[in-house]
């Protein structure tokens, strides 16, 4: 973000412009100062800028398969409420519910309203319903939020979704959303209804925004860094995404270049930016700014061409015709690719004064220029062609009824409604379902995904993004005086204190391994628990994109998998015979399973094995469920607990700091999701563990903040069961294969994190637990004299860090467990997942099967 003086632009000289142009003309990459002075190219500067960018873009088109053809969306517009909680100076749009009263008109359009315009669109062979509205009005106007509660919707994203299922059941036209800023939660919610969204970034200069005076003064919507986060919240949820620049509204060229700049990162980095609007400023009667100058036609020629230079071939990017008075063929010749959305039935509530140009009009115009007018939806040809995971299952046969296969652009067809419904396929038993047995032998199919370059995003925009945040702190800091505290009284440590401890090495560690075993002993005594448990991962097929998991697959992938309810069940009854007390279930994100399917997952459990604790669903699989049906977070745990959830893993955690969280995955829940979630569950009485996985893009100060996190949500809610050491598995990790990651953690970051994690989360979380999975029988052994007190499960199979390259097995028998626990000179106990003592009569069980499954084989015949 720029924050700019303005004041008179001082004209480039002709040296920086001549130089600037040759490198537009060699294609040779430009820098923000280069783009700048280029903004101020006029004359025959502009026409030789122009040129050379329109060349960019057909170089564009040859590549796409779409040579010569320039393309719009035949919609219809739909004002969904004009109601906002910003107060920008150049809008008309927006009013207030006192006008809305007088003209006739609720505070948001009905649903009878909406699906009369879209029934008129469609009837005139409109795809793309363009729903516009403002900014969460109802934190701001009282009748918006008694309209919502009058209508049975939370919030105005509930009503969006509701209104868009609607259209596409009833129309079939394919709904593009402009709600304004939104959480990555929304996103969650809206991805299943729509195909496509949007949000003008319009500008980075913060000034704009927050200094009296400018056009976005007192709009808490268009703060920059609130703007860009949002487009990368897109990125993260692969939602194909509309954005843009609105310019003339007080800017400078250097913070316009600045703004091109910004969305060429977030296009870079997500791939997900599908088009680019390029809107100039026109002044209108009644706001504040109707006596700015407009953005003459030169202002939007000479951005159009830059972005294009700067977006490269492969954008799309986008003019509306009825803002540039018929002067069409400038804006071809700058680079354009896209005319936008042209209605043949509503006016452009936005520019209500400017009406759209007839469709065979623009044809003409842009035939005359050379190009091919043809008809895409609103989601892009591009990302229609790559289908999931930037397509919901649910859109994928609206999408196709419209679309031409060969090409990706419309069809010429007149849509119709089409049933809006979870995928079909459910619980079918699919896939390597055997994978929980010949992990240990056969192994994985190859070390990465064969869309490795693709899925998770652009790994060089991502390595830049990481390299500050592996930077390690200095520390100056006495260890001996914080090692005299945290014996002391570990609750009084500073920060500083900790960090000095989370990087003790040599003697320093040797004797804060030691302060932490006494407080161990202290606390919870010798004994070393664990629990017979079975690990059930019911399918592996997920789309997140997380970047250090090896365990996601594509369904079409040669270890993908799912497994039927009976198969979970049966898995659930084979570990109750050998003496389990609890079942652990967790699954990848998987497009087809609708968000009730974790519903029937613990339903089938509790059916066939009434006495096992279903320890389930981790915070990103609780927002999957949560948004898939439309439930609040509240409501979807309830439900779950009536369905027989016990309690939930803290996974999903990695590390909580979006600093780090952003680099290790591409979709994942944020960390003030995650945070959200786990309270949520333990006020509802559900219990988690907790857990870092540590070792790859992070350093000791974000395992500070990690462990600090925790800590203050033990004091508030008690609903921590133990926190969970997880190094990271690097052998087949993709951010580690990209060379972006460090190898997994060392053995002191191992000894150091164990330690801590009792020193810090004292006396709030008692319970450490390390993980022989990932550190093998000695390794264990190690960190029950570094502070851990207890060994997790059984496990009897397991097959997320078997993927990710962990050499020491699936499963541990109960001597096993006994005997890690005797070499760190200790006697070892079962326990419940909630640490409770175990009956007898499972003991029993326990003790006859030592633990474990007499043989593993897969539940479908070979």
């Amino acid at each position: 973000m720029t924050d700019h003086q303005p004041g008179r632009p001082v004209r480039p000289t002709a040296n920086a412009m001549r130089r600037a142009l040759k490198r537009a003309r060699d294609g040779v990459a430009l820098d923000v100062a280069e783009a700048a002075v280029l903004l101020q190219a006029r004359g025959d500067e502009l026409v030789d800028l122009a040129a050379s960018a329109a060349r960019v873009r057909d170089a564009g088109l040859e590549a796409a398969g779409r040579p010569g053809v320039i393309t719009y969306s035949k919609s219809v517009f739909i004002p969904l409420t004009r109601l906002c909680r910003d107060k920008c100076h150049y809008c008309t749009f927006v009013t207030v519910p006192g006008k809305l009263r007088r003209a006739g008109h609720g505070m948001f359009m009905s649903p009878d309203e909406v699906l009369d315009i879209a029934r008129r669109g469609a009837a005139l062979g409109c795809k793309e319903a363009l729903i516009t509205l403002g900014d969460k009005p109802e934190d701001r106007w009282p009748e918006a939020r008694e309209w919502l509660d009058a209508h049975g919707y939370d919030d105005t994203i509930a009503y969006v979704r509701a209104i868009a299922i609607r259209i596409l059941e009833e129309t079939g036209l394919l709904p593009h959303l402009n709600p304004g800023v939104m959480t990555w939660t929304d996103f969650q919610r809206l991805k299943p209804v729509a195909p496509s969204m949007g949000m003008m970034l319009e500008t980075t200069a913060t000034r704009l925004w927050s200094e009296p005076g400018g056009p976005h003064y007192g709009s808490p919507d268009k703060e920059p860094a609130v703007r860009l986060r949002v487009l990368e919240d897109a990125g993260r949820s692969s939602v194909p995404f509309t954005s843009g620049l609105l310019i003339g509204i007080g800017e400078t060229y250097e913070e316009r270049a600045d703004s091109l700049f910004a969305l060429r990162r977030i296009s870079r980095a997500y791939h997900g930016i599908q088009e680019l609007i390029m809107q100039n400023f026109r002044a209108k009667p009644d706001t504040a700014m109707r006596g700015m100058p407009d953005a003459e036609l030169d202002e939007l020629v000479a951005t159009v061409a830059v972005a294009r230079h700067i977006m490269g071939p492969s954008a799309c990017l986008q003019a509306p015709p009825n803002l540039v008075a018929g002067e069409y063929a400038r804006l071809i010749g700058a680079g354009i690719d896209d005319w936008g959305g042209v209605s043949p039935l509503t006016p452009d509530h936005v520019n209500p004064e400017r009406p759209w140009p007839q469709i065979d009009e623009l044809a003409e115009q842009s035939a005359a220029a050379g190009f091919r007018l043809e008809e895409r939806l609103c989601v892009y040809p591009e990302f229609v062609q790559r289908g999931e995971p930037w397509l919901d299952p649910r859109l994928l046969p609206h999408v196709r009824a419209l679309t031409d296969a060969d090409t990706g652009l419309a069809r010429d067809v007149k849509p119709e409604g089409l049933p809006w419904q979870e995928p079909d396929e459910g619980f079918t038993a699919a896939g390597r379902t055997d994978l929980h047995r010949t992990i240990d032998t056969t192994g994985r199919t190859s070390d990465r995904r064969d869309d490795f370059d693709e899925v998770y995003g652009d790994w060089e925009a991502l390595r830049e993004a990481a390299q500050p945040g592996m930077v390690p702190s200095r520390i100056d800091t006495d260890v001996r005086g914080a090692l005299k505290q945290a014996a002391d009284d570990p609750t009084r440590l500073t920060d500083d204190e900790a960090l000095a401890l989370l990087h003790a090495d040599g003697p320093a560690l040797d004797a804060l391994t030691r302060i932490a075993d006494e407080l161990r002993r202290d606390v919870v005594g010798d004994d070393v628990t664990y629990v017979v448990t079975r690990n059930i991962n019911f399918t592996n097929v997920c789309y997140t994109g997380c970047r250090f998991c090896a365990f996601a697959q594509r369904r079409t992938d040669a270890d993908a998998y799912t497994l039927s309810l009976d198969q979970v069940a049966d898995r659930a009854a084979q570990a109750w015979d050998v003496g389990a007390v609890e079942v652990c279930m967790q699954g990848g994100i998987h497009p087809d399973l609708p968000g009730t399917a974790y519903f029937d997952i613990a339903r089938a459990v509790k059916s066939r094995v009434p006495g096992m604790h279903v320890h389930a669903f981790s915070p990103m699989e609780v927002v999957n469920g949560a948004t898939r049906t439309g439930l609040s977070i509240r409501e979807w745990l309830t439900a779950a607990k009536e369905a027989g959830l016990d309690s939930i893993p803290g996974t999903a955690a990695e590390i909580l700091d979006d600093e780090v969280r952003w680099i290790l995955t591409k979709g994942k829940l944020p960390t003030a999701t995650w945070i959200e979630v786990v309270k949520t569950a333990h006020e509802l009485g559900i219990r988690s563990s907790s857990t870092m996985m540590y070792g790859h893009v992070d350093q000791p100060r974000h395992w500070l903040g990690h462990f600090r996190t925790l800590a203050r949500i033990q004091q508030e809610t008690g609903g921590f069961t133990e926190f969970v050491t997880l190094p990271f598995i690097h052998t087949n990790a993709p951010v580690y294969l990209a060379g972006i990651a460090r190898p997994g953690p060392t053995v002191r970051d191992n000894r150091a994190v164990t330690a801590m994690a009792r020193i810090l989360l004292h006396p709030h979380i008692t319970n450490i637990q390390t993980s022989w999975v990932k550190l093998g029988a000695d390794g264990a052994a190690e960190m029950l004299r570094s502070g851990a007190n207890d060994l997790g499960g059984t496990l009897m199979e397991e097959t997320i860090s078997r993927m990710a390259g962990s050499s020491y097995g699936s499963y541990r028998s109960v001597q096993d467990l006994v005997a890690i626990a005797e070499a760190a000179g200790r006697p070892a106990k079962p326990r419940t997942t909630l640490y409770g003592e175990v009956p007898e009569e499972r003991q029993q069980a326990a003790a006859a099967s030592d633990g474990h499954l007499p043989e593993l084989l897969p539940l479908l015949p070979d």
